[in-house]
């Protein structure tokens, strides 16, 4: 995952730090103030909230599937979905909004990653019988279809990552090619796919589902993975069954631009081998998707040069690239969960990489002998959860750090688990001087949490 999925045609939200306010108080109270935050630093801890408590959270659900999940968060209404239905919150109080259903008896199968204009776009069908047949766009602040289009559908195997996605305006969607599921000992020459390049890459207008092109990929490839921003549409292709690239394209015409390599796949079918984490500008995460397995962040120019590469492995430690929680592109730079062991002690650092150059900025240390559970990047601040560790019970810790510099600017000693093992943190938002833990299974049940 994990980039933040908000809408992204708002402004980014500043963090207000409790106790940060009241310049007009008088000297003497200014004067106490500073002693607060001198003790406060020199102990390791802010004074700026010293624990968190649980604000809210949505009833647990065990019936998560692996497929149709995505949140966002749009103004206050912070939405979630999974594969029966999509369900909308008030991020401050945790009354329900809305609740999206579809039609019959169809699952949700995929989702965008991102909102564009309050609106995502949903993958949904008859999984056993007709697949993934259906893109609709979905308004987030009232739950209603805008419209929706028929799509060719793939087998049981298709797979629904980046399937569709939404930016500058316009809708993308991939069109299945259930061919290339197959082994290889079940393809003969004489079999082409199901759909061909000419019409496997379709875009239309977001808020009227006008459609606006057909792109044409490479021959011999089909899409498997779409990103799109305001300038460029990128989608990672496989080509031959053996080959992967990445293609961009002109988001007004849907005209290729280029296309380069990113090297052969082991199998046919779509893998994990890589992640495309962002179209401005293009970051393909290649290899790196299991712990222990060595990767590469890729960044891609004008005319698909490849600009920066990023080891998963260097001088750093040992970045954490296989947890999507702890990966974040956000304002030109790539920032990293990594592991460092130093002597027989392990260290848990964040890292910042210029995408431009590809070189580290800054690397700051915020646990030892714990582990890094998830990180978000909003309005200039890094927020990172780690836990601290046996000798701590278990317990979390909250650390803010300036996206700038790494320099922090907030540690907190949650006094819980936010684990609470209903499950592996699969996001982390920032809303106000709200914190919401996302999970990974039981439904990816929210906790939203607040500075005491």
């Amino acid at each position: 995952m994990a980039t933040r999925t908000t809408d992204d045609t708002e402004p980014r939200r500043e963090r207000r730090l409790s106790g940060r306010q009241g310049t007009t108080l008088l000297r003497p109270l200014l004067t106490a103030v500073a002693a607060l935050l001198v003790v406060g630093l020199a102990t390791g801890c802010s004074a700026f909230g010293s624990s968190l408590r649980v604000v809210w959270e949505a009833p647990v659900d065990s019936n998560a599937r692996g497929y149709g999940n995505g949140v966002w968060l749009v103004g206050d209404t912070l939405v979630h979905s999974r594969y029966d239905a999509v369900t909308a919150f008030d991020a401050g109080t945790g009354k329900g909004r809305w609740e999206y259903a579809p039609p019959g008896l169809e699952h949700i199968c995929a989702v965008s990653r991102r909102a564009a204009g309050s609106v995502v776009l949903i993958a949904r069908g008859n999984l056993t019988d007709a697949g993934c047949s259906t893109v609709a766009a979905l308004d987030l602040t009232t739950g209603r279809e805008r419209w929706h289009t028929p799509r060719a559908p793939g087998g049981l195997t298709e797979t629904f990552t980046d399937m569709v996605a939404v930016g500058g305006g316009i809708a993308v969607l991939r069109d299945a090619d259930e061919m290339w599921a197959l082994d290889d000992d079940m393809l003969t020459p004489d079999i082409r796919p199901a759909v061909s390049g000419s019409k496997a890459l379709r875009a239309f207008d977001l808020r009227t589902g006008a459609p606006r092109w057909t792109a044409a990929v490479p021959k011999g490839c089909v899409p498997e993975q779409v990103a799109v921003g305001e300038r460029q549409v990128v989608a990672v292709l496989a080509c031959a069954r053996t080959e992967l690239r990445l293609a961009a394209f002109d988001p007004a015409d849907g005209r290729q631009r280029w296309t380069a390599p990113l090297g052969g796949r082991t199998t046919p079918v779509p893998d994990g081998q890589v992640t495309l984490l962002s179209a401005e500008p293009a970051v393909v995460q290649t290899g790196g998707t299991t712990e222990g397995q060595r990767g590469a962040f890729l960044v891609f120019g004008a005319g698909g040069k490849t600009t920066a590469r990023i080891e998963t492995t260097g001088g750093y430690g040992t970045g954490q690239a296989h947890t999507p929680a702890l990966v974040a592109v956000a304002d030109g730079r790539l920032y990293l969960g990594a592991e460092s062991r130093e002597r027989e002690a392990y260290r848990d650092r964040v890292v910042a990489f210029d995408l431009k150059s590809g070189s580290q900025v800054w690397l700051e240390d915020v646990a030892v002998a714990g582990g890094l559970r998830a990180l978000d990047v909003t309005g200039g601040r890094v927020t990172v959860l780690a836990d601290r560790g046996s000798r701590h019970d278990g317990l979390d810790e909250l650390r803010v750090l300036d996206a700038a510099t790494g320099d922090e600017k907030e540690s907190i000693e949650a006094g819980l688990d936010v684990d609470r093992a209903q499950g592996e943190l699969a996001q982390l938002l920032v809303y106000e001087d709200l914190i919401v833990a996302v999970r990974q299974d039981s439904g990816r049940l929210f906790s939203v949490y607040a500075r005491e």
